[in-house]
């Protein structure tokens, strides 16, 4: 535009038009901020469960990924590892992170889907420049990712899938213990304290966290002299009408009914057993803990119920006391479950690891997945956690630690043993 230099009439509209052009600009600017603002709040809030990752812009990051359950009948065990992973993120990085590196944590809903969900979900991970996978979960979403995983070469650390097929690849390593050993442990413990002596089994047939309890506790259970006298089954498709399964362990004398499932699956049978009246002894595996949270339930169904787990939220070691204490203020009082201290220990474990092998933000996913391999075998590596002490893993993935025994004692879980 030509400006006459020696017309004022013009000098003033062109001055009026060029203040109202920066001041459009400048709302625009300060709306594109505001707006720009309000997104990460959001996204920072719907990622960060208890608060951010404390991680500000510029910073070197170590980017940790996880997926689990946050909707559907498995949410109180996605919701927890969530949870706890946050947590433990949030004190690293409280105390300076680790090699000049803030830890960053991204975490996908896979529904406890052992298909499409659970790969879309590890996808997206990617998506989000995921350098150490913290999951799966349960056992069937980490059976649908463990090859993908395998063929990115990233380190995969599960709190909870527990069936040995998980870490059938070299790069996969489990936090708690197997499907197997937990089979073995409860026969073992029924057996050696006398317990009971005539069992019956009630398991999922369609999910391989169940049966491969199921397999392990049946040839225990023979070489320890339990009668087995009802092995009943039943399937994803027909998992709440038990009354077969339970007048079948009725009528053949069982005084104590191994369930090796998840906790909405047992609630349902506890129900349906005190409808047929049917009072054994229940004993079960890390999938029960949840039982006396779930809503509308009768938890005095559950009092006496017995059941293996790595952690119970009323021990009174201080490093237990510590971390129910710092969870229950993030979490609005919710009382942490097995699951959340299995990952929050997969956290502090990195943390040592990523540490002890110097590991730093700007390596590839796969590099970090050599010296995670690396470190975590090596034979002076160990931990002391939540859920056990002097742990230790072999080159298979299986980490070497015992379960403790539990019962339900007015909603609370206490020691079996004393």
């Amino acid at each position: 535009m030509y400006v006459q230099k020696h017309t004022n009439q013009y000098k003033e509209r062109f001055k009026m038009k060029n203040f109202k052009r920066v001041l459009a600009m400048t709302t625009a600017a300060v709306m594109a901020v505001t707006s720009f603002a309000g997104c990460s709040s959001n996204n920072a809030n719907s990622g960060n469960v208890g608060g951010s990752t404390n991680v500000a812009e510029g910073e070197k990051t170590i980017v940790i990924g996880g997926s689990g359950p946050l909707t559907g009948d498995a949410a109180q065990y996605g919701v927890g590892v969530k949870n706890a992973i946050q947590l433990a993120v949030n004190e690293v990085n409280a105390a300076g992170g680790v090699n000049g590196n803030k830890l960053k944590l991204v975490f996908e809903d896979d529904e406890a889907d052992s298909g499409d969900k659970a790969v879309n979900a590890y996808n997206t991970l990617k998506d989000q420049g995921m350098q150490i996978f913290l999951g799966t979960v349960t056992t069937g979403s980490c059976l649908a990712v463990v090859d993908k995983s395998k063929q990115d070469n990233i380190f995969q650390f599960t709190p909870s899938a527990s069936a040995q097929d998980v870490i059938a690849n070299d790069n996969c390593f489990q936090i708690c213990f197997t499907n197997p050993n937990q089979g073995k442990a409860s026969a073992d413990y029924i057996a050696d304290n006398k317990v009971a002596t005539k069992i019956g089994v009630i398991y999922d047939s369609s999910d391989a966290y169940s049966s491969g309890i199921y397999n392990a506790f049946k040839t225990e259970a023979a070489a320890k002299g339990l009668e087995l006298v009802s092995e009943q089954s039943f399937t994803k498709d027909s998992k709440t009408d038990f009354s077969a399964q339970i007048a079948d362990c009725k009528n053949k004398g069982a005084e104590l009914v191994f369930l090796p499932i998840y906790y909405q699956q047992a609630s349902l049978i506890l129900t349906q057993s005190k409808n047929a009246g049917f009072a054994p002894k229940f004993f079960g595996c890390d999938g029960l803990d949840g039982l006396t949270s779930i809503k509308n339930f009768d938890t005095s169904l559950a009092e006496g119920v017995m059941l293996l787990t790595p952690f119970a939220a009323d021990s009174k070691d201080q490093a237990t006391q510590d971390f129910v204490k710092a969870y229950k203020a993030a979490y609005n009082d919710e009382t942490p479950n097995q699951f959340a201290a299995d990952a929050y220990d997969g956290v502090k474990i990195l943390a040592k690891l990523i540490e002890s092998q110097k590991i730093t933000g700007d390596m590839s996913a796969s590099d970090i997945c050599e010296k995670l391999k690396t470190g975590i075998t090596a034979a002076d590596f160990s931990y002391d956690g939540l859920t056990g002490t002097g742990m230790k893993w072999n080159a298979n993935g299986e980490v070497s630690k015992s379960p403790k025994a539990v019962v339900i004692k007015d909603g609370n879980y206490a020691d079996l043993d004393n």
